[in-house]
């Protein structure tokens, strides 16, 4: 069965002025749909082809890296997707708790994941995620991803500069500064962080 693309799960206004609606067109409907296709391609036909994508990755990880990039690519910005919203959040009680124990409060948290965004050399992913019972902000380059490693991602921020260009040119902390502010879904971090568990790309 083929992955398919993925809806957006907001209006494609909802994330402006931070993420404007030709940027979400060409981001998701572009990119990512490039993604979902190469790696449909890739699996149609073998013994892939109905496994969940977070096998695949698994399986693709230091065996064959068009087949990781494209599936680890569509694993992201689907991930990404819901990591945003165009509807102020809050986190849970036991997320704001475990966030005020690593960073000190979730303002400090945001200036962390601005720090490491802006800093971040190339293209990437910044993340927030939980391991051991612990909170921590990470970095994987290029098409990685934390979908199958020992970390349970909470959220992530694209720094690939297709997630910000048109909006911001080379400005990437400005673009950060408004995904940071209010942008972040901490509703969807909160469940990640409750379920316990990586979440799971839709077929």
């Amino acid at each position: 069965m083929a992955f398919r693309l993925i809806d957006l799960p907001y209006a494609d206004t909802a994330l402006d002025p931070a993420v404007s609606s030709e940027t979400l067109s060409y981001h998701h409907g572009k990119h990512h749909q490039a993604y979902v296709d190469k790696t449909n391609d890739a699996i149609d036909g073998t013994a892939h082809a109905d496994k969940p994508l977070e096998d695949i990755i698994a399986a693709a990880r230091g065996s064959n890296q068009g087949l990781f990039n494209n599936s680890a690519q569509s694993w992201n910005h689907g991930f990404y997707w819901h990591s945003m919203t165009g509807n102020e959040t809050q986190p849970s009680d036991e997320l704001k708790a475990m966030i005020e124990e690593a960073f000190g409060s979730v303002d400090k948290l945001k200036e962390e994941l601005k720090s490491r965004g802006a800093g971040h050399f190339a293209s990437g992913w910044v993340w927030l995620a939980e391991k051991g019972g612990k909170l921590s902000v990470e970095e994987t380059h290029d098409g990685d991803t934390l979908a199958d490693s020992d970390f349970n991602p909470l959220l992530t921020i694209d720094v690939w500069e297709h997630a910000y260009y048109l909006d911001h040119q080379n400005a990437r902390p400005k673009y950060l500064e408004g995904v940071t502010g209010d942008k972040l879904n901490w509703k969807f971090a909160s469940d990640n962080l409750a379920r316990g568990t990586t979440w799971t790309y839709p077929k």
